[in-house]
């Protein structure tokens, strides 16, 4: 299949399940998570993000198949957060908002190299533009650092989107 032979869109609380899993699987994939962790990772995962969607702390998106929305291949999202007031870097401007952290990016192995993590990053932030978020962080895996470098994301302690928000 093509990279144009997929489409994203976000995910609902039917997609919980496939969220959660992929979840695990990126844990995996990085080494972070004994075997014997999983299931129990799994049952939580299901759990808070079931309950973070529904608040509306976690917004996903996921990736598919055109014509096929309920066969998930790949998906994102993020986990939003009420900012403390701080500076921004460089010290010249006040951030008051939310704070969002890209999380649970992840590809079935299947379907790497076709570009869906990066489609999933840029509804990400295609979304982040239009809310109150002033700042977008996110943790890379090696595998995925020069994605986010190569659409804008900097090293700090953590890595941070490095074009304006707002």
């Amino acid at each position: 299949m093509s990279r144009e032979s997929f489409g994203v869109r976000r995910a609902t609380d039917a997609d919980v399940k496939t969220v959660a899993q992929h979840r695990v699987l990126m844990f995996r994939d990085m080494g972070l998570v004994d075997p014997s962790l999983e299931e129990e990772l799994l049952t939580v995962a299901v759990v808070h993000i079931r309950a973070a969607m529904k608040s509306g702390e976690f917004v996903g998106w996921v990736a598919h198949p055109h014509g096929r929305a309920e066969e998930i291949v790949a998906g994102g999202g993020v986990q939003l957060r009420r900012l403390l007031p701080r500076p921004q870097e460089g010290g010249k401007r006040v951030l008051i908002g939310r704070e969002a952290v890209i999380l649970n990016v992840y590809v079935e192995r299947e379907f790497r190299r076709r570009g869906l993590a990066r489609r999933i990053m840029d509804e990400i932030i295609a979304w982040i533009a239009e809310t109150d978020v002033v700042r977008l962080v996110l943790h890379a895996s090696d595998e995925g650092r020069p994605l986010y470098e190569d659409m804008g994301f900097v090293p700090t302690t953590e890595m941070r989107y490095s074009k304006a928000l707002r």
